[in-house]
């Protein structure tokens, strides 16, 4: 009968290698998938900026190098789809996995109104967490540079004669799109509409599309 202090470590070793074997075949699974998988296209390069965050401090394109990142436009006066999209995008936050690096970036289109102060009311009342989360304000030719310039996130005031109520002040798009680490923009997906189902269809396909930028060199 062996002696039982040589079947425990026997056991452990055995139970090791069988450990660095599934390891290595769920790496070159996870290989194999993404070369099956089409090439996600490259939309457009977005241009250096500088913006105010919620916390008044300086945001360059450099502080999101290396980082996959997700950005929306909102403005926090906004009583139509901006509340509905900053809960989508905080159930992006609260699924994304534990070892993402990715960063979440939300602009205002209302910058006469939505100060960094404002902004981090804003994203406390839907319990943002700040270290990954960022809301961003500057002027109203930055913001333009970097929402519709670069992200594709388009803004229009409403004319007053037009408005139908007090927070009816812009029409802007309901997208989120995503951003490489060579950031460079590489998704869109929209949030609302009929055909839209968010929790069952877009957040996953956007949460996969994540973790497979994360994955690239």
């Amino acid at each position: 009968m062996a002696d039982s202090s040589q079947i425990l470590p026997r056991t452990l070793w055995i139970g090791i290698f069988f450990l660095i074997a599934f390891l290595g075949i769920a790496g070159m699974l996870s290989v194999v998938e993404l070369k099956n998988q089409p090439a996600l296209p490259v939309i457009g390069q977005i241009a250096d900026f500088t913006l105010t965050n919620q916390d008044s401090q300086a945001t360059t394109l450099a502080a999101l190098t290396n980082h996959v990142w997700v950005a929306d436009i909102i403005f926090t006066r906004c009583a139509g789809p901006c509340p509905r999209m900053t809960g989508q995008m905080k159930s992006v936050e609260d699924t994304l996995s534990k070892d993402s690096n990715a960063r979440l970036v939300t602009l205002t289109t209302d910058p006469d109104h939505d100060s960094p102060e404002i902004l981090k009311k804003y994203g406390e009342h839907f319990n943002a967490d700040f270290s990954h989360w960022t809301f961003l304000t500057g002027t109203k030719s930055e913001i333009r540079g970097l929402a519709a310039g670069s992200l594709k996130l388009g803004s229009t005031p409403v004319l007053p004669a037009d408005q139908k109520n007090a927070a009816d002040l812009f029409i802007h798009t309901t997208i989120f799109v995503i951003v490489d680490k060579h950031a460079r923009l590489r998704g869109v997906f929209e949030t609302g509409g009929e055909d839209v189902n968010w929790d069952k269809t877009v957040r996953p396909k956007l949460l996969a599309t994540v973790r497979r930028l994360e994955r690239e060199p």
